[in-house]
């Protein structure tokens, strides 16, 4: 086991990536069953392969971007293993000039959830943790996942949650199960004001709550957006008022790849109106101060 250190040099990289899903590990083991896998990528119209850990440090190397990686964890509401953690944080310290782990526990675990976040962190080296309340099947508001939070934020590592409208599921029967609005940004509300100090990441536009989403994000100074999973043509004008000013330092580029590519991101955000001056803080800047990467 190499714990994991970052070796990020960020004069070389041009952006982060915060919002980067590992699908296939080096087993051949998928991080969604067959069927969500297939109804995702009907969805997202992807048809190519996943790649792996490796490839994924290749793809953004090759970028001069770096990533933050991780899996889901929801063993209990899919009945399915996936991708380890573990082997996610391993492979990101073989990779450090570009990536960065986040690790996934399943919070309807309880206590062993928190064991194994606390291994993530203390022998595996993990930034954070991966949360998608609907693939999960958990409140996030729940305070019987407060022992949790409370270990993250005392680690000083952060809580990224999936928020809004979700492509898994979709088009399957009863949409597999999945409830939509386990993803309302506004249940991440009471987990900011319980726990100031954890640093939380509301993923992608929260449609069909955006207001809710930047409500919370303009009263809660612990909480960031980041614009993963949709093009940006797509973003509400609300969220791009909000990005070119009062949450300007709190905006984050992902891609949601690979599901979406920055490459795609990087053309169509050239084509809304996120002012210029905000880019640079938007791409890397911002999330290297909340990674720890720059002061």
């Amino acid at each position: 086991m190499i714990r994991y250190e970052p070796a990020i040099d960020l004069e070389t990289i041009s952006a982060i990536d915060v919002h980067v899903h590992i699908e296939v590990d080096r087993h051949g083991r998928t991080s969604l069953p067959d069927d969500l896998s297939s109804a995702a990528s009907e969805y997202f119209s992807i048809d190519g392969p996943r790649p792996d850990l490796d490839s994924v440090a290749k793809y953004y190397r090759e970028r001069r971007m770096a990533a933050v990686v991780f899996t889901v964890g929801a063993t209990t509401q899919l009945g399915h293993t996936g991708i380890f953690s573990e082997e996610i944080a391993e492979g990101a310290a073989h990779n450090n000039d570009v990536l960065i782990p986040f690790g996934s526990v399943d919070p309807r675990l309880g206590a062993a959830a928190v064991d194994r976040a606390r291994r993530l962190i203390d022998d595996y080296g993990v930034r954070g943790f991966k949360f998608h309340p609907p693939l999960q099947g958990f409140d996030p508001s729940d305070e019987t996942h407060h022992a949790l939070y409370g270990l993250l934020e005392g680690a000083g590592v952060i809580a990224l949650f999936h928020t809004g409208q979700t492509g898994i599921g979709a088009g399957l029967r009863g949409g597999r199960g999945l409830r939509l609005g386990l993803s309302n940004p506004m249940l991440l509300d009471p987990v900011a004001a319980d726990f100031p100090d954890l640093q939380i990441i509301m993923a992608h536009p929260s449609v069909p709550w955006q207001d809710e989403a930047l409500s919370v994000t303009t009263h809660k100074p612990n909480t960031w957006i980041d614009l993963s999973g949709w093009s940006p043509k797509y973003f509400p004008e609300n969220l791009v008022s909000h990005a070119n000013s009062l949450l300007r330092s709190r905006i984050l580029f992902g891609s949601d790849f690979p599901l979406l590519t920055p490459e795609r991101w990087m053309r169509d955000a050239e084509k809304t109106s996120l002012k210029p001056e905000v880019m640079p803080g938007i791409l890397k800047d911002n999330a290297a101060r909340l990674l720890g990467l720059a002061d």
